[in-house]
């Protein structure tokens, strides 16, 4: 309903942002970025024009659509990580989402080019649901996110998940995630913490 809509976009980091968070200047271009769980493509927008070609995977058909239109080439979820590496991977507000998102982890070190970056967000304070296929909403690998406070759940999401999964921090902020609303509120802010990261290997 929010494709057919135009409605329900998402606002989590812009260019200038994540050029800093990156390191890098006006002038930086890369070939890949793959944005896992685009969504509308309205987070994408903002730093695709940085690359030459622009994957994304996405659940919602409708959402597909959008997608497309935008053109970026669409990838299947469940093989997308099988026959190419990328030169930049975003994962925005998605391991809070997937039923196995630490499988989801160790697929995105592994896509990743010698060098390649990760940009990460995680909703905090962390709560996992997923919408649709799991039990109670419940996602069969629970992150073992703790905590009480922002802070403390940085430090716990960087010790107790992003290392044992093989990647180092470079960088790290605090964001507001903004959401478009419904019908009882016309947006969402919620507390985002974004990470750049790299593969412990490279």
């Amino acid at each position: 309903m929010y494709a057919w809509l135009q409605r329900g976009s998402m606002f989590v980091v812009s260019q200038p942002q994540f050029k800093k968070l990156l390191k890098i200047d006006d002038d930086w271009r890369a070939e890949s970025l793959l944005d896992l769980g685009a969504g509308d493509g309205e987070v994408t927008a903002h730093i695709a024009p940085l690359f030459s070609k622009v994957y994304a995977t996405e659940m919602s058909g409708s959402m597909r659509k959008l997608l497309q239109r935008r053109g970026y080439q669409l990838l299947d979820i469940d093989n997308w990580y099988l026959d190419r590496q990328y030169e930049v991977i975003s994962c925005l507000n998605l391991i809070d989402r997937c039923d196995t998102p630490l499988q989801l982890l160790n697929q995105i070190k592994a896509s990743l080019l010698p060098n390649g970056k990760v940009l990460l967000a995680v909703v905090l304070p962390f709560s996992a649901y997923v919408e649709s296929g799991a039990p109670h909403h419940k996602p069969k690998e629970l992150l073992p996110i703790t905590g009480s406070c922002f802070e403390e759940q940085v430090r716990s999401v960087v010790d107790d998940v992003l290392t044992p999964a093989g990647f180092e921090v470079e960088s790290w902020s605090r964001v507001p995630y903004l959401c478009e609303g419904d019908l009882h509120q016309s947006y969402y802010w919620l507390d985002d913490v974004i990470f750049v990261l790299k593969s412990k290997s490279s």
